[in-house]
């Protein structure tokens, strides 16, 4: 039966006497490396000529030449003759096609092995699942997910952790719950698998509740719901997790050091930061890329620039993440000349610079007043690096010629631009027409910031401001009535500084905290010592209907300046202070600042919405105020 099976294939051209050392290798070769059916056939028919077992083809290349061919039949004979499981060949090619670039092969196979009632076992489903997971293919997956339950395999917690993270990946999380929960059985991946998709579609909530209904948890259990609170904007509770994980004795591994730090660097939170970059540098993190641009970002807004920069200096190894991370921070701390350095030393690496790094050079152009060599850098970035613009840029460029007092040039430019004009680029508009006092482009800005973000009360604030200034009284009180007929409500400004890796936070007019009245004497005699370096308040800040000494005494307990005190009295004589903030700096503390940091000889850092203010000697880091 053998002879008669095989005489229906092509002999192989050689002869069976007196080989050759070259026609024996190049039949060994053909043996193990056959690509084709008609090789597959060539092979056979010497093995039948030589009275060779079939046991010596590697299976597993005869399935995976013959599956989804016409010669799948004959593939199936060639087993059968073999006297293997067919199951263990085909679920090798299973595998093979569910890693390779076409998994869609797999769940062809795996139907065709049905035709030939080729029985699935727990590794066919898994090969099959993990291929529709790869293609997110819900409907086949549905399919296979019946054969595990006919077949009995509900046991198998391995497949059914698949099927749940199938689910879940093609966003029938209703179906992965319905499935989590009558699960007989569950272990940590199980858990882990349903609280990282909850994340992923920002149910934070849900992925928290199950967090804490887990019997144990693995270190990626901790990690997901960090990074989870980082991602929606959460960092307090990052950073609170994160010290739950350590009094719980679980080590961070990489991915959590990652997620902790962007945490700390919203917050501001430099202790945290710092002794988690110790700790990272204890567990051999250094050489970790990503680790060293999380730092990178956590010291810039933690406004440490130093520490951002001896970071990236130590780095072996630097991508296009790390020297865009570096040349922003450098240029958000008003460090416009290094920030160019940093770039041309970057582009002699033979770097290609990215859209995100073209941001940090335009703020910085921006910032020097560098306007031509800006508009050169804004065209490069198509010309000379096909780099895609978004609005960004765009708000840069606005940005740019606004400060430079081409309030003309920066219209038209927004009247040319391919896309819509956002609240960013109208406000950069506006907050030109501020310092050069244009009130026409500013009340035309203005116009369009009313129908963009109509709530948005600091752009009433700096229009009121130009009207002001141009001792326009009228309009000055149609803006405030406007503000309040509109239901505008001032956003609560609030500062927070930290001492001894304690946060604590102002708003204005604080009068709660324990130290509040110590506060308000220490600022007393500050205020003596500033009014005689010139000091004038500058009460145009203030858009409330009150009498100018009222005014006085508003700004007076302007959150920042509240948390400013706090930390001349709370820290030791010469060392740094770092305040943040949610909005702007105001033009009266902006002054302030800069003579206080003469007054106590101190190095003073606020972080607001914008950027970064370094006040040192009286002076500060930004070219300007705004």
């Amino acid at each position: 039966m053998a002879l008669s099976f095989c005489s229906l294939h092509f002999p192989l051209t050689v002869t069976n006497h007196h080989h050759s050392p070259t026609s024996h290798t190049l039949k060994t070769h053909l043996l193990h490396n056959f690509s084709s059916p008609f090789e597959l056939k060539q092979v056979h028919t010497h093995l039948v000529k030589t009275n060779t077992p079939l046991s010596n083809l590697p299976l597993t290349r005869v399935g995976s030449v013959s599956a989804l061919t016409p010669s799948f039949t004959y593939a199936h004979q060639i087993f059968a003759y073999a006297g293997v499981s067919q199951v263990f060949v085909w679920n090798s090619c299973l595998k093979m096609f569910a890693e390779s670039e076409n998994p869609g092969d797999a769940v062809l196979l795996f139907y065709q092995l049905r035709q030939f009632d080729v029985m699935p076992d727990s590794f066919t489903c898994s090969f099959v699942l993990k291929a529709c997971t790869t293609m997110l293919d819900l409907c086949n997956g549905r399919i296979v997910h019946g054969y595990v339950e006919k077949l009995g395999l509900k046991s198998n917690l391995f497949l059914q952790n698949m099927v749940v993270n199938l689910y879940a990946l093609c966003g029938e999380m209703g179906d992965a719950r319905l499935l989590f929960e009558k699960m007989s059985q569950r272990d940590v991946v199980t858990w882990n698998i349903m609280i990282t998709q909850l994340i992923k579609r920002g149910d934070i909530t849900e992925a928290c509740e199950l967090f804490t209904r887990m019997p144990e948890r693995s270190v990626r259990s901790w990690t997901v719901l960090i990074s989870g609170y980082v991602q929606c904007g959460k960092p307090k509770e990052a950073v609170e997790l994160f010290l739950e994980m350590e009094e719980a004795g679980v080590r961070a591994n990489e991915v959590t050091v990652v997620a902790v730090l962007a945490a700390c660097a919203d917050l501001g939170a430099l202790d945290l930061g710092r002794r988690v970059h110790e700790y990272s540098n204890r567990s051999g993190f250094r050489r970790n890329i990503r680790v060293s641009n999380t730092l990178i970002d956590m010291y810039v807004k933690c406004g440490c620039l130093e520490d951002a920069r001896r970071v990236f200096d130590e780095m072996e190894e630097r991508t296009i993440f790390s020297w865009s991370a570096m040349i922003q921070g450098l240029a958000i701390h008003g460090q416009a000349e290094e920030t160019l350095r940093i770039f041309y030393k970057m582009m002699e690496t033979g770097m290609k610079p990215n859209g995100v790094t073209f941001i940090g050079i335009l703020h910085a152009c921006s910032h020097m007043g560098l306007i031509e060599e800006g508009c050169k850098f804004f065209s490069s970035m198509t010309t000379d690096y096909g780099i895609i613009l978004q609005i960004e840029h765009y708000g840069c460029m606005v940005d740019l010629l606004s400060r430079g007092g081409l309030l003309q040039e920066a219209y038209k430019f927004i009247m040319n631009m391919p896309m819509k004009p956002n609240g960013i680029i109208w406000g950069a508009l506006l907050g030109g027409c501020r310092v050069h006092r244009n009130v026409d482009l500013a009340e035309e800005a203005t116009r369009h910031l009313h129908q963009l973000d109509p709530l948005n009360d600091g752009y009433y604030v700096v229009l009121s401001n130009i009207y002001a200034e141009a001792e326009r009284w009228e309009d000055v009180a149609r803006v405030r009535r406007l503000m309040r007929n509109r239901g505008v409500k001032k956003t609560p400004g609030w500062s927070s500084i930290t001492v001894d890796g304690v946060v604590h936070e102002f708003v204005a007019g604080d009068e709660t905290h324990p130290q509040a009245q110590e506060i308000f004497r220490m600022w007393e005699k500050l205020l003596g010592k500033m009014k005689l370096k010139g000091y004038v308040p500058n009460t145009s800040v203030v858009l409330l209907d009150m009498e100018e000494k009222e005014k006085e005494r508003f700004l007076y307990r302007h959150s920042e300046k509240l948390a400013l005190v706090f930390g001349l009295m709370n820290t030791p004589p010469g060392t740094p202070i770092r305040i943040m903030k949610n909005l702007r700096v105001c033009e009266d503390c902006h002054t302030a600042f800069k003579l206080i940091s003469e007054i106590v000889n101190r190095e003073i850092v606020v972080r607001d919405r914008n950027r970064f203010h370094c006040f040192k000697d009286a002076s500060c880091s930004c070219r300007d105020y705004w």
